[in-house]
């Protein structure tokens, strides 16, 4: 492909897409939870807690998977005209998808650690919120040190952000 296909989107339309597609996973989780409680007569949100964590890390790694390997775009995605295609700018296979997924944890799994490790449930005040939301917003701006501005994981797994939006046919 050219280097104009391939032009990175801003790293304002990206977090746009990132925080859309927490809003749209809320209606994923509710109904995998909904799910996971019914088929396993879960009467306490503690009771088989890991489980459910295992199962909505499987279905959202579907639903990633999924789309990223069918079109490169998610929902969120469409609608901020970003998509996900191969570093060359070839199409996203399942496998390289799946480890995109995996390698994309690390804007949640660091801080998230870290809030445990360091007990800032008992600060209040937010103080996790803040730890996570910092975090975020640290791994974003490292794009800035990417000389294609792409996110790190990006990087790791061959795949790149491009900006696209839909060819309309002419009448």
């Amino acid at each position: 492909m050219s280097a104009p296909l391939l032009t990175p989107p801003s790293l304002r339309r990206r977090m746009a897409a990132f925080f859309y597609e927490g809003v749209l996973l809320f209606g994923v989780v509710m109904i995998a939870e909904y799910l996971f409680s019914a088929l396993t007569q879960q009467r306490h949100a503690l009771y088989l807690r890991e489980a459910s964590m295992a199962f909505l890390f499987i279905v959202l790694g579907i639903y990633f998977t999924w789309f990223w390997s069918h079109g490169g775009q998610t929902l969120a995605m469409k609608t901020w005209h970003v998509r996900l295609v191969r570093a060359d700018g070839s199409p996203v296979s399942q496998t390289r998808a799946l480890a995109r997924y995996v390698a994309s944890w690390i804007w949640l799994l660091p801080p998230l650690a870290g809030v445990g490790v360091l007990g800032v449930k008992t600060l209040g005040g937010g103080g996790a919120t803040a730890i996570v939301l910092g975090w975020i917003a640290g791994y974003a701006l490292l794009s800035k040190l990417q000389p294609q501005r792409q996110f790190w994981h990006d990087v790791l797994c061959g795949t790149r952000l491009i900006s696209w939006r839909p060819v309309v046919a002419a009448r």
